[in-house]
């Protein structure tokens, strides 16, 4: 792999870390609006009313209990399923970054293994104890 192929390669590294981030951001938004319909339809479920207040915009709208809890139930459903969808394109971006991190490692190494002058004939650079070190952190 040449220069050019490695900075295209930490170039969609950068860009799939980025949406990474966003995927991460729009689940954890998600997994609010989950948990914010559970807690609404544990508190429907509490109740002894038949009616019950929505809010609609900048209003609340008198609802029926039951029809509101099929609602809340539905968006749940729906919030869930969107928090799996996102949670699949999170995981396939993960292995694409661990793929594509190893890829650049092994050419930065190839690049800095050319430009290196060997000393020793050829053969592969001993690592001391104190090199073998500050390379495991």
């Amino acid at each position: 792999m040449d220069q050019q192929e490695l900075q295209q390669n930490l170039m969609e590294f950068e860009k799939n870390r980025n949406q990474l981030m966003n995927i991460g951001a729009q689940k954890q938004q998600l997994q609010m609006q989950s948990a914010a319909a559970d807690a609404a339809l544990a508190e429907l479920n509490k109740t002894s009313e038949k009616k019950a207040y929505k809010a609609v915009g900048n209003i609340l709208v008198l609802c029926d209990v039951e029809d509101l809890k099929k609602e809340l139930s539905e968006q749940k459903e729906s919030t869930d399923l969107r928090i799996k969808t996102v949670q699949k394109q999170e995981d396939n971006l993960i292995e694409k970054l661990n793929k594509l991190r190893s890829k650049i490692e092994t050419a930065a190494a190839e690049l800095q293994g050319q430009r290196a002058p060997s000393s020793n004939s050829g053969e592969e650079p001993k690592m001391t104890p104190e090199k073998q070190s500050k390379g495991k952190k």
